[in-house]
């Protein structure tokens, strides 16, 4: 034996690392001044609310900066370089170049957008796959294709576990398939799917994805390099910021695509030519507070790299964390109930799990549940969430779809606690 052979056999295993510390929520909620009033907020899944510096960061432009862009003064140079240094910050947040994000004012427009935009790219008999579990922004948005000669396909869900399944896939794919469009994390469900194993199988059918991230995207960092996306579409006001959409594109397929904007915007300058009447000035400058806020709680738990990358998987494993810890005795209580049912797969797929619970109880519509909750100042919600497929599809539209539980990062165990005696009382 070689004496180094001899020297690594012999030498001790190297130490874990420590374990990262417990998100500290009371400095997190210190930073959101709409946290400060009664009531517990468990609806976030429509919109979060926004820390100071996001705030500070839209009332400082339009204070000083609300003027025309574009022109030879300071304040107008001075007010592009904000709203660069916004798009800048959205596009770091998912790990893009700047150029590769589109914003505009919601998902559901991004993404019809985009359609326009690939549209003149398919031919009659060309295929589009969608699922009839995302919210109707990653569906309706790309039904007016037909008018073309593309044919939709429909990848359905397990109706057990209420998620989609790459066998159920497997046979809608074809030499003729274009685009897959689905969900990373459903809303009316809350379980991740594994978007890089999809892709793949996707990309070896020589087809394209577009991925619903909203749901996903408060809770678990976003890498569209790593998952390796053609489009991804998440909603900035559920992220902590304005209420702005972002829409990923990379960029050969932005080049490629239609421009949506006035006729003599070049087709080369991505991402401007789909931002018909530019980005709303102010809100995007105020993005680079999520940047801030974010890098705060890295500070705070004693992060050290200023690496943005880094930095974001360390904030991101704070808050997932700290939003299992969250979800435990929620889904516990709701499961230990036989009048109850759980909406997703059971117990064996809570580590997959955002914090986002629907369910429905035996003999009650949702709407009937949701504001014996309100008495208790706890903030949820009933229906179908723009998911009107999904709830047809599990058959719940007579019972009002469901009730849902959308919690992030900056909720406490305190308030699951209240939430739990309310629906006690309530059930």
């Amino acid at each position: 034996m070689r004496s180094d052979d001899a020297g690594l056999d012999s030498a001790a295993p190297s130490p874990a690392p420590p374990p990262a510390p417990p998100l500290d929520v009371e400095f997190v909620r210190r930073q959101f001044p709409a946290l400060a009033g009664e009531w517990a907020l468990m609806d976030n899944a429509g919109g979060s609310v926004l820390p100071a510096s996001v705030i500070a960061r839209a009332t400082a432009y339009m204070s000083r900066y609300q003027v025309q862009v574009g022109a030879s003064y300071p304040r107008s140079r001075e007010a592009g370089a904000r709203i660069a240094a916004g798009r800048a910050a959205a596009a770091a947040l998912v790990n893009a170049a700047p150029d590769e994000v589109v914003l505009g004012p919601s998902t559901t427009v991004n993404l019809q957008t985009l359609r326009r935009a690939l549209a003149p790219g398919l031919a009659p008999g060309d295929e589009v796959i969608v699922t009839d579990l995302d919210h109707e922004s990653n569906i309706g948005a790309w039904l007016p294709l037909r008018e073309r000669g593309v044919v939709l396909r429909t990848w359905p869900f397990d109706r057990a576990r209420h998620t989609l399944e790459l066998d159920a896939l497997e046979p809608l794919l074809g030499p003729r398939t274009r685009l897959v469009c689905f969900t990373h994390a459903a809303n009316v469900v809350g379980y991740t799917h594994d978007v890089a194993a999809i892709t793949r199988r996707v990309h070896a059918a020589g087809a394209r994805v577009c991925v619903d991230g909203v749901a996903f995207a408060p809770h678990r960092r976003v890498d569209v390099k790593a998952l390796g996306v053609d489009f991804y579409a998440l909603s900035l006001y559920k992220v902590y910021g304005p209420h702005i959409g972002l829409l990923y594109g990379a960029r050969e397929h932005l080049l490629a695509a239609r421009g949506q904007n006035h006729f003599f915007i070049e087709e080369s300058r991505v991402p401007y030519k789909f931002e018909a009447g530019s980005v709303n000035h102010e809100l995007t400058a105020s993005l680079v507070g999520v940047r801030e806020y974010l890098a705060a709680v890295d500070r705070h738990h004693g992060g050290d790299s200023g690496d943005a990358a880094s930095q974001l998987d360390r904030v991101f494993a704070l808050f997932a964390a700290h939003e299992r810890r969250l979800l435990a005795p929620l889904l516990a209580y709701l499961r230990a109930r036989p009048d109850v049912r759980v909406i997703g797969p059971g117990p064996e797929g809570d580590e997959r799990r955002v914090p986002t619970v629907a369910f429905t109880v035996r003999g009650r519509r949702a709407s009937e549940l949701v504001p014996l909750i309100d008495r208790a100042r706890v903030a949820i919600r009933w229906g179908d969430f723009y998911a009107r497929r999904a709830i047809d599809g599990m058959g719940l539209r007579a019972q009002d779809g469901v009730v849902r539980v959308s919690m992030v990062h900056y909720n406490t165990l305190a308030e699951v606690e209240r939430l739990i005696a309310a629906l006690d009382d309530a059930l």
